[in-house]
């Protein structure tokens, strides 16, 4: 969950690699996963599908316990607003959703209004964004 993600935890990433579009994701969900690599697609074995992850650079450390690299990794749920547009996150996002115009390697991202599902902000109305309602 990106409240959970710290400053220093990505401090090290060098690139983000989406496998899709963002901006046609309202919302992408984001976790910190331990994974044997600091770059290459890693597997994934959640429900849904991986839509992109972080490439770590080389001065990032493995964990000494466990040998493995804390490397984020954004994900949809098949419920999810893209796929069901009416479901349970028509009009809001999940805990751990983030709008992935707002990442960077190294910037935890943050919500939005079109992330939420949200009416538009006076702001975004001005610069001519719309949100699908």
């Amino acid at each position: 969950m990106s409240a959970l993600i710290s400053d220093d935890e990505i401090k090290h990433e060098t690139e983000l690699v989406w496998l899709e579009d963002i901006e046609q994701l309202d919302y992408v969900r984001q976790s910190l996963d331990r994974l044997p690599t600091r770059s290459g697609r890693p597997a994934y074995f959640r429900d849904g599908r991986m839509v992109g992850y972080a490439i770590l650079g080389p001065d990032s450390k493995a964990s000494r316990a466990s040998g493995t690299f804390r490397r984020r990794v954004f994900w949809l749920l098949p419920h999810d607003r893209d796929t069901v547009p009416e479901g349970l996150y028509r009009a809001s996002g999940p805990s751990e959703g983030i709008d992935p115009r707002t990442l960077a390697p190294g910037i935890k991202g943050r919500k939005t209004e079109r992330s939420e599902g949200g009416p538009p902000s006076t702001a975004m109305q001005e610069l001519g964004i719309t949100l699908p309602l």
